[in-house]
């Protein structure tokens, strides 16, 4: 298959059909900004409550006859435009792809390229993103409750990656008996490149070897081997980086509870708590300088610099709320399992900028299984949850939805290919297809941004939509990946499908049969992709099969239990369900009741975090299935008495199909808040290691 880079097959078309939309935009836009004016979000509404002589009001009054002038005047210009344009959309591609290069020159550049090279034996990790982010045209997103639709795509674009290229983190868990990695952490550890750069590496890499030359006058190397130095990390002298106080002068060393201690381990009073021996048993697990504690290395890049002739005012119009980008604030992510020591900074402020492309330290987290980051609340889960205010860093691939605009998809594109290098994105059709097909208003408002090249790509329509959905080209995009090489040539590969189902509630009935077309359409295009071109080409490597999407039904509602026992999740697995009708505990609604989107307890991503890990605040916020049993909250609205919530998008994989010996387990699985105040839906990420069974030789 060849990747369409351009709308139409020839300039001649391309030039041909933005005539023709340039002709029908004048209507196309005063028909939307009259709808706008006629529909107001509820932040709009109450601001004309307190002051209904404002501006804003009296230019709605103005505006609107006017709007409704200008648009019967454009009417016959639209007119003749449509006749070019409708026909023309028979040939149009289903799909655009556009591939930045890296420039190393540019200092807005944060994302790169993944290197292919950088595949090992044994295996390595990718991170999966999905969000539906409502940028419909502006008049149609407020019966969502959200407007600024172009305002709204550049800060979602932005805020992701910003969130995707935070400091990224490696968790080392040092055993008494074991000297080898008995835990790390999710996400990668940026390392010192060639050029000056960062590299990042996947979670199953194994911890850097300590140097020869270690300290030998620290105190806590007296019992403890100084490779294992819970305290000082490999060739650091302990003068200089001790983590209690800055420098080892003779009045801090006296009252310093580290230095002057023989025996830290096996001590029973130890002198970083109060606990006694009796309880030194289980405090000991927890103890920072204990053998058993957890060390955190952090390595951050340089944070991105903003020009002030580029700054958007609307845009940063929360910035005291935080968009949660900064790389220097004592702000950190919930996941980094970060503290920084009130005297790193001198008075409480903000750590130091690095000199070139790094800034590193190292400090230590105590233990706890009811942290407010990562949890396992069950012993027989096998991997990390959480509620996290950020985009996982390290993001690889990343499936939107609802992108239906085009001016904002082109402003949410410009922001991610500024991390993300392959985007395949205005993906779908317009007007008709064949006779008997309905007219298409809307394209499938899909799009695809990943950091490792996209091999091949294809996208099929439902052809069973019904209502107001029939008017979008909803349906399915299919793209091949690679993700390495192999010793022996060979390409591992990746497939991904990216889908927004019907929407309708109770047409059960077509979501199915679109799932049973999704399925048909996958394994079409993995067989049709499955040979690579060449005669002496070998067989690719397939690493995962991964489903993406907004499926528009939940696990637990009464009503979609035909969806919930589909052959879909036969052949795909759910991390968050236990079975059909029932989610694991910890499972998360995901799509967010519209009333309260502007609410100041929920305005910001933290904000929205904190209501998230809050059963009540999660019974005020989110939309949840339709009940006879419900009371009323405070301000109105409807609230079950149990339940998390309609978890209506989903990250699904498939064991089946990869090669012999081959593994994939989920390592992580996220709820994401960094869209709060843009879109009525949750984000959801989730980290999927492939394990070859192979050893590192």
């Amino acid at each position: 298959m060849v990747l369409h880079t351009a709308t139409y097959p020839s300039a001649f078309l391309g030039c041909l059909g933005g005539l023709s939309w340039a002709c029908i935009f004048p209507c196309y836009w005063l028909l939307d900004r009259l709808l706008a004016s006629c529909v107001a979000t509820s932040l709009e509404k109450r601001r004309r409550s307190q002051d209904p002589c404002s501006f804003p009001a009296l230019g709605v009054l103005i505006s609107t006859p006017l709007y409704l002038l200008l648009l019967l005047a454009s009417l016959p210009l639209a007119l003749l435009g449509f006749l070019f344009w409708a026909p023309l959309q028979t040939c149009r591609r289903p799909y655009v792809y556009t591939y930045r290069w890296p420039d190393k020159n540019r200092t807005d550049q944060q994302g790169a390229p993944a290197a292919l090279s950088d595949w090992r034996p044994q295996g390595r990790s990718f991170c999966f993103g999905s969000a539906n982010v409502c940028l419909l045209p502006d008049g149609l997103a407020r019966f969502n409750n959200l407007a600024d639709t172009q305002r709204r795509a550049r800060e979602v674009g932005k805020r992701i990656r910003h969130g995707a290229s935070r400091p990224q983190i490696k968790i080392y868990i040092d055993s008494p008996t074991n000297t080898s990695i008995s835990a790390a952490s999710f996400s990668s550890l940026a390392t010192p490149g060639a050029a000056g750069g960062f590299r990042r590496t996947s979670s199953l890499e194994q911890r850097p070897e300590p140097e020869s030359e270690l300290p030998a006058d620290c105190p806590v190397h007296q019992s403890v081997p100084t490779s294992e130095c819970p305290v000082h990390g490999a060739g650091a002298h302990p003068s200089s980086e001790c983590p209690l106080h800055s420098t080892m002068t003779a009045e801090s060393t006296q009252d310093c509870p580290l230095h002057g201690v023989a025996d830290l381990p096996n001590s029973t009073e130890c002198p970083m708590h109060s606990h006694t021996a009796g309880e030194g048993q289980q405090t000991s697990e927890d103890c920072p300088i204990h053998p058993s504690s957890v060390q955190i290395s952090i390595s951050a890049p340089e944070p991105e610099p903003e020009s002030a002739e580029n700054a958007d005012p609307a845009e940063n119009h929360r910035a005291s709320e935080g968009d949660l980008a900064s790389l220097d604030s004592h702000t950190t992510s919930r996941e980094s399992l970060t503290r920084f020591h009130a005297n790193d900074g001198g008075g409480g402020g903000g750590p130091s900028p690095s000199n070139n492309t790094l800034s590193h330290r190292t400090s230590f987290f105590k233990r706890s299984s009811t942290s407010a980051g990562r949890k396992r609340r069950h012993a027989d889960e096998t991997f990390d949850h959480e509620i996290s205010a950020f985009f996982p860093a390290n993001l690889d691939f990343l499936c939107l939805q609802e992108v239906f605009e085009r001016r904002a998809s082109d402003r949410l594109r410009a922001q991610l290919h500024r991390y993300f290098p392959y985007v395949l994105s205005d993906v779908g059709r317009y007007a008709w297809k064949g006779c008997c097909s309905r007219f298409k208003f809307l394209n499938s408002g899909l799009l695809l941004a990943s950091r490792y090249p996209i091999l091949d790509a294809h996208y099929e329509c439902y052809p069973n939509g019904r209502g107001e959905d029939a008017l979008a080209a909803k349906g399915a995009l299919f793209a091949k990946v690679q993700v390495g090489t192999s010793h022996q040539e060979q390409r591992v590969v990746g497939y991904i499908t990216c889908t927004h189902l019907h929407a309708i509630e109770g047409d059960a009935s077509v979501r199915c049969e679109q799932l049973d077309l999704l399925l048909e359409w996958g394994a079409e295009f993995r067989k049709a992709t499955s040979q690579p071109e060449g005669e002496k080409a070998l067989e690719d490597l397939v690493a995962f099969d991964v489903v993406l999407g907004d499926l528009n039904f939940d696990n637990c509602s009464s009503e979609d239990k035909l969806e919930q026992q589909h052959a879909l999740f036969t052949h795909f697995k759910d991390p968050c369900r236990i079975g059909p009708g029932e989610d694991k505990p910890w499972a998360l609604g995901t799509f967010l009741d519209t009333d309260g989107l502007y609410d100041e307890e929920v305005s910001s991503p933290e904000s929205l975090q904190k209501v998230m890990e809050n059963e009540e605040g999660r019974k005020e916020y989110l939309v949840f299935p339709t009940s006879k049993n419900q009371c009323h909250s405070q301000k109105g609205r409807k609230i079950p008495l149990k339940g998390n919530g309609r978890r209506i998008d989903y990250i699904l994989y498939s064991e089946e199909g990869l090669q012999q010996e081959w593994k994939v387990d989920v390592e992580e699985f996220s709820f994401i808040t960094q869209l709060a105040g843009l879109t009525d839906h949750l984000a959801v990420a989730m980290r999927l290691a492939v394990s070859t069974g192979e050893e590192e030789p």
